[in-house]
């Protein structure tokens, strides 16, 4: 009863506020935390689960879940896969530690469905604990996933429901969701982000105290579709395919409900809504068409990974569009990130790089106007332009301009700058090139402003 009437004062509050910030210009900030995740800007998810060894299961299909024994990834090296991620230039990285099968890559106390009655090191093993020390090893920040969600060894689909023939109840399964979280919550140190994927059910609803177990074991992590009244969360974006909607504001109503649910139909966000809750797009290295989304390997498919300029342009409409980028990476039956997928996420990390790591040009200031002067004409075809969001998001619409001949031309326009904004046109040769903006909640402050010569 307290735990109802405590989020009704929260929905009777959010409502509240949602209604004065759109009446005003008021500005909403991010948690510490929040600016150090937007800081990171990319991150790896990396799944490994039961259909990397049997590809044909269903975890819907209830009880057909394969036995631990085929689970024996024999060259198993989670240096290799943080070395990858490193040469992506990723500052964080999530590990799927237990998905829609239910299997369990730490010997869990839950039940049986796990590592421990594998024959990979004879049970013995821990892929949690490799991970995280590798994340140490190679100064990326850990992650875990935990779908409470699924899980086909306990009969429970979304949104964590406990379906018939199930051989427990809805609260023995609330007992042992509790159990796996708090073991990957406290025995593996401060964890950079933990992902809900499609939410959780609420206590209302019949599900398990997440929220309070989150406060109280790992409180300054950032919840990718968190529990309702977290204050580290932050959103899906709607696809799968690294493309962010434009504009994507920081600050939305609340995409997770009170009930647990997730709501998709605030996608692009709103500038005067309450919450910051920005945006992560996240995508597979593998084509979407490819077995599982491109989320698990297949064996046959390791030539099926996008193309470097079509994951350029991933990055361009993630980071490029205020959300921080996450890249699907599959783990093979032998327990590594194919030499092929490792190849293409070496020449992705360099074409970063190589595009956006030097800028032409660059300024920062405060105010409505800010302008870049070129000592002689130069073919410029991109620009960076990144607020201070410690202030909010304040930028509301805007013009790129750029001098030919003495004559300002316009280039493009836009409305949300966030955390960053990258902007592509036509090259041009130009003298100088202006930022405009022409409506803003408040002062502007512009952290930087790039711009970068055109790849010939």
């Amino acid at each position: 009863m307290k735990t109802n009437s405590l989020f009704l004062i929260i929905l009777f509050l959010s409502i509240a506020c949602s209604e004065s910030h759109k009446n005003g210009n008021s500005i909403v900030t991010q948690t510490d935390r929040q600016a150090e995740w937007a800081d990171a800007e990319i991150g790896v998810l990396i799944h490994f689960d039961m259909p990397v060894f049997k590809p044909d299961y269903n975890f819907r299909e209830f009880g057909s879940h394969p036995d631990p024994i085929i689970f024996n990834p024999t060259d198993l090296n989670t240096d290799q896969w943080l070395a990858t991620a490193k040469n992506l230039g990723a500052k964080y990285a999530i590990l799927v530690a237990k998905h829609c099968s239910g299997f369990c890559l730490w010997p869990t106390k839950s039940y049986d469905y796990s590592i421990k009655n594998s024959p990979w090191k004879n049970g013995k093993g821990d892929i949690v604990h490799d991970f995280v020390q590798s994340c140490k090893k190679y100064d990326i920040k850990p992650g875990i996933y935990a779908s409470t969600s699924a899980n086909g060894y306990c009969y429970v689909d979304n949104p964590g429901i406990v379906k018939e023939n199930s051989p427990i109840t809805q609260q023995e399964y609330n007992k042992i969701v509790e159990t796996q979280l708090t073991e990957l919550w406290s025995n593996y140190g401060d964890l950079f982000e933990v992902w809900f994927d499609g939410g959780v059910l609420s206590v209302g609803k019949g599900g398990p105290d997440i929220l309070s177990l989150l406060n109280r074991l790992q409180p300054n992590t950032i919840a990718f579709q968190g529990p309702f009244g977290f204050p580290h969360l932050i959103r899906w974006v709607g696809n799968e395919e690294g493309t962010a909607p434009y504009p994507c504001w920081a600050t939305c109503d609340s995409t997770t409900l009170i009930d647990g649910g997730v709501v998709f139909t605030d996608l692009h966000g709103d500038p005067y809504a309450p919450f910051w809750c920005p945006g992560e797009s996240d995508f597979p290295l593998r084509w979407n068409t490819s077995f599982q989304g491109g989320w698990f390997w297949h064996e046959g498919e390791d030539s099926m990974t996008y193309s470097v300029n079509e994951l350029m342009h991933k990055y361009e409409t993630s980071v490029g569009r205020n959300t921080n980028m996450l890249l699907g990476i599959v783990i093979n039956d032998k327990g590594l990130v194919p030499a092929t997928d490792v190849e293409r996420i070496i020449e992705y990390g360099k074409e970063i790089n190589k595009q956006y790591a030097s800028p032409y040009k660059q300024t920062s200031g405060k105010g409505f106007k800010l302008t870049i002067n070129f000592d002689n004409p130069t073919s410029i075809d991109r620009v960076v332009i990144q607020e201070d969001i410690k202030k909010g998001e304040r930028v509301l619409d805007y013009t790129l301009k750029g001098k030919i001949n003495g004559k300002w031309i316009n280039l493009t326009n836009g409305t949300n700058i966030g955390h960053k904004r990258i902007e592509r046109f036509s090259p041009h040769l130009l003298d100088a090139i202006r930022l405009e903006i022409s409506r803003a909640k408040d002062t502007p402050y512009i952290s930087n402003f790039a711009v970068f010569e055109t790849i010939m």
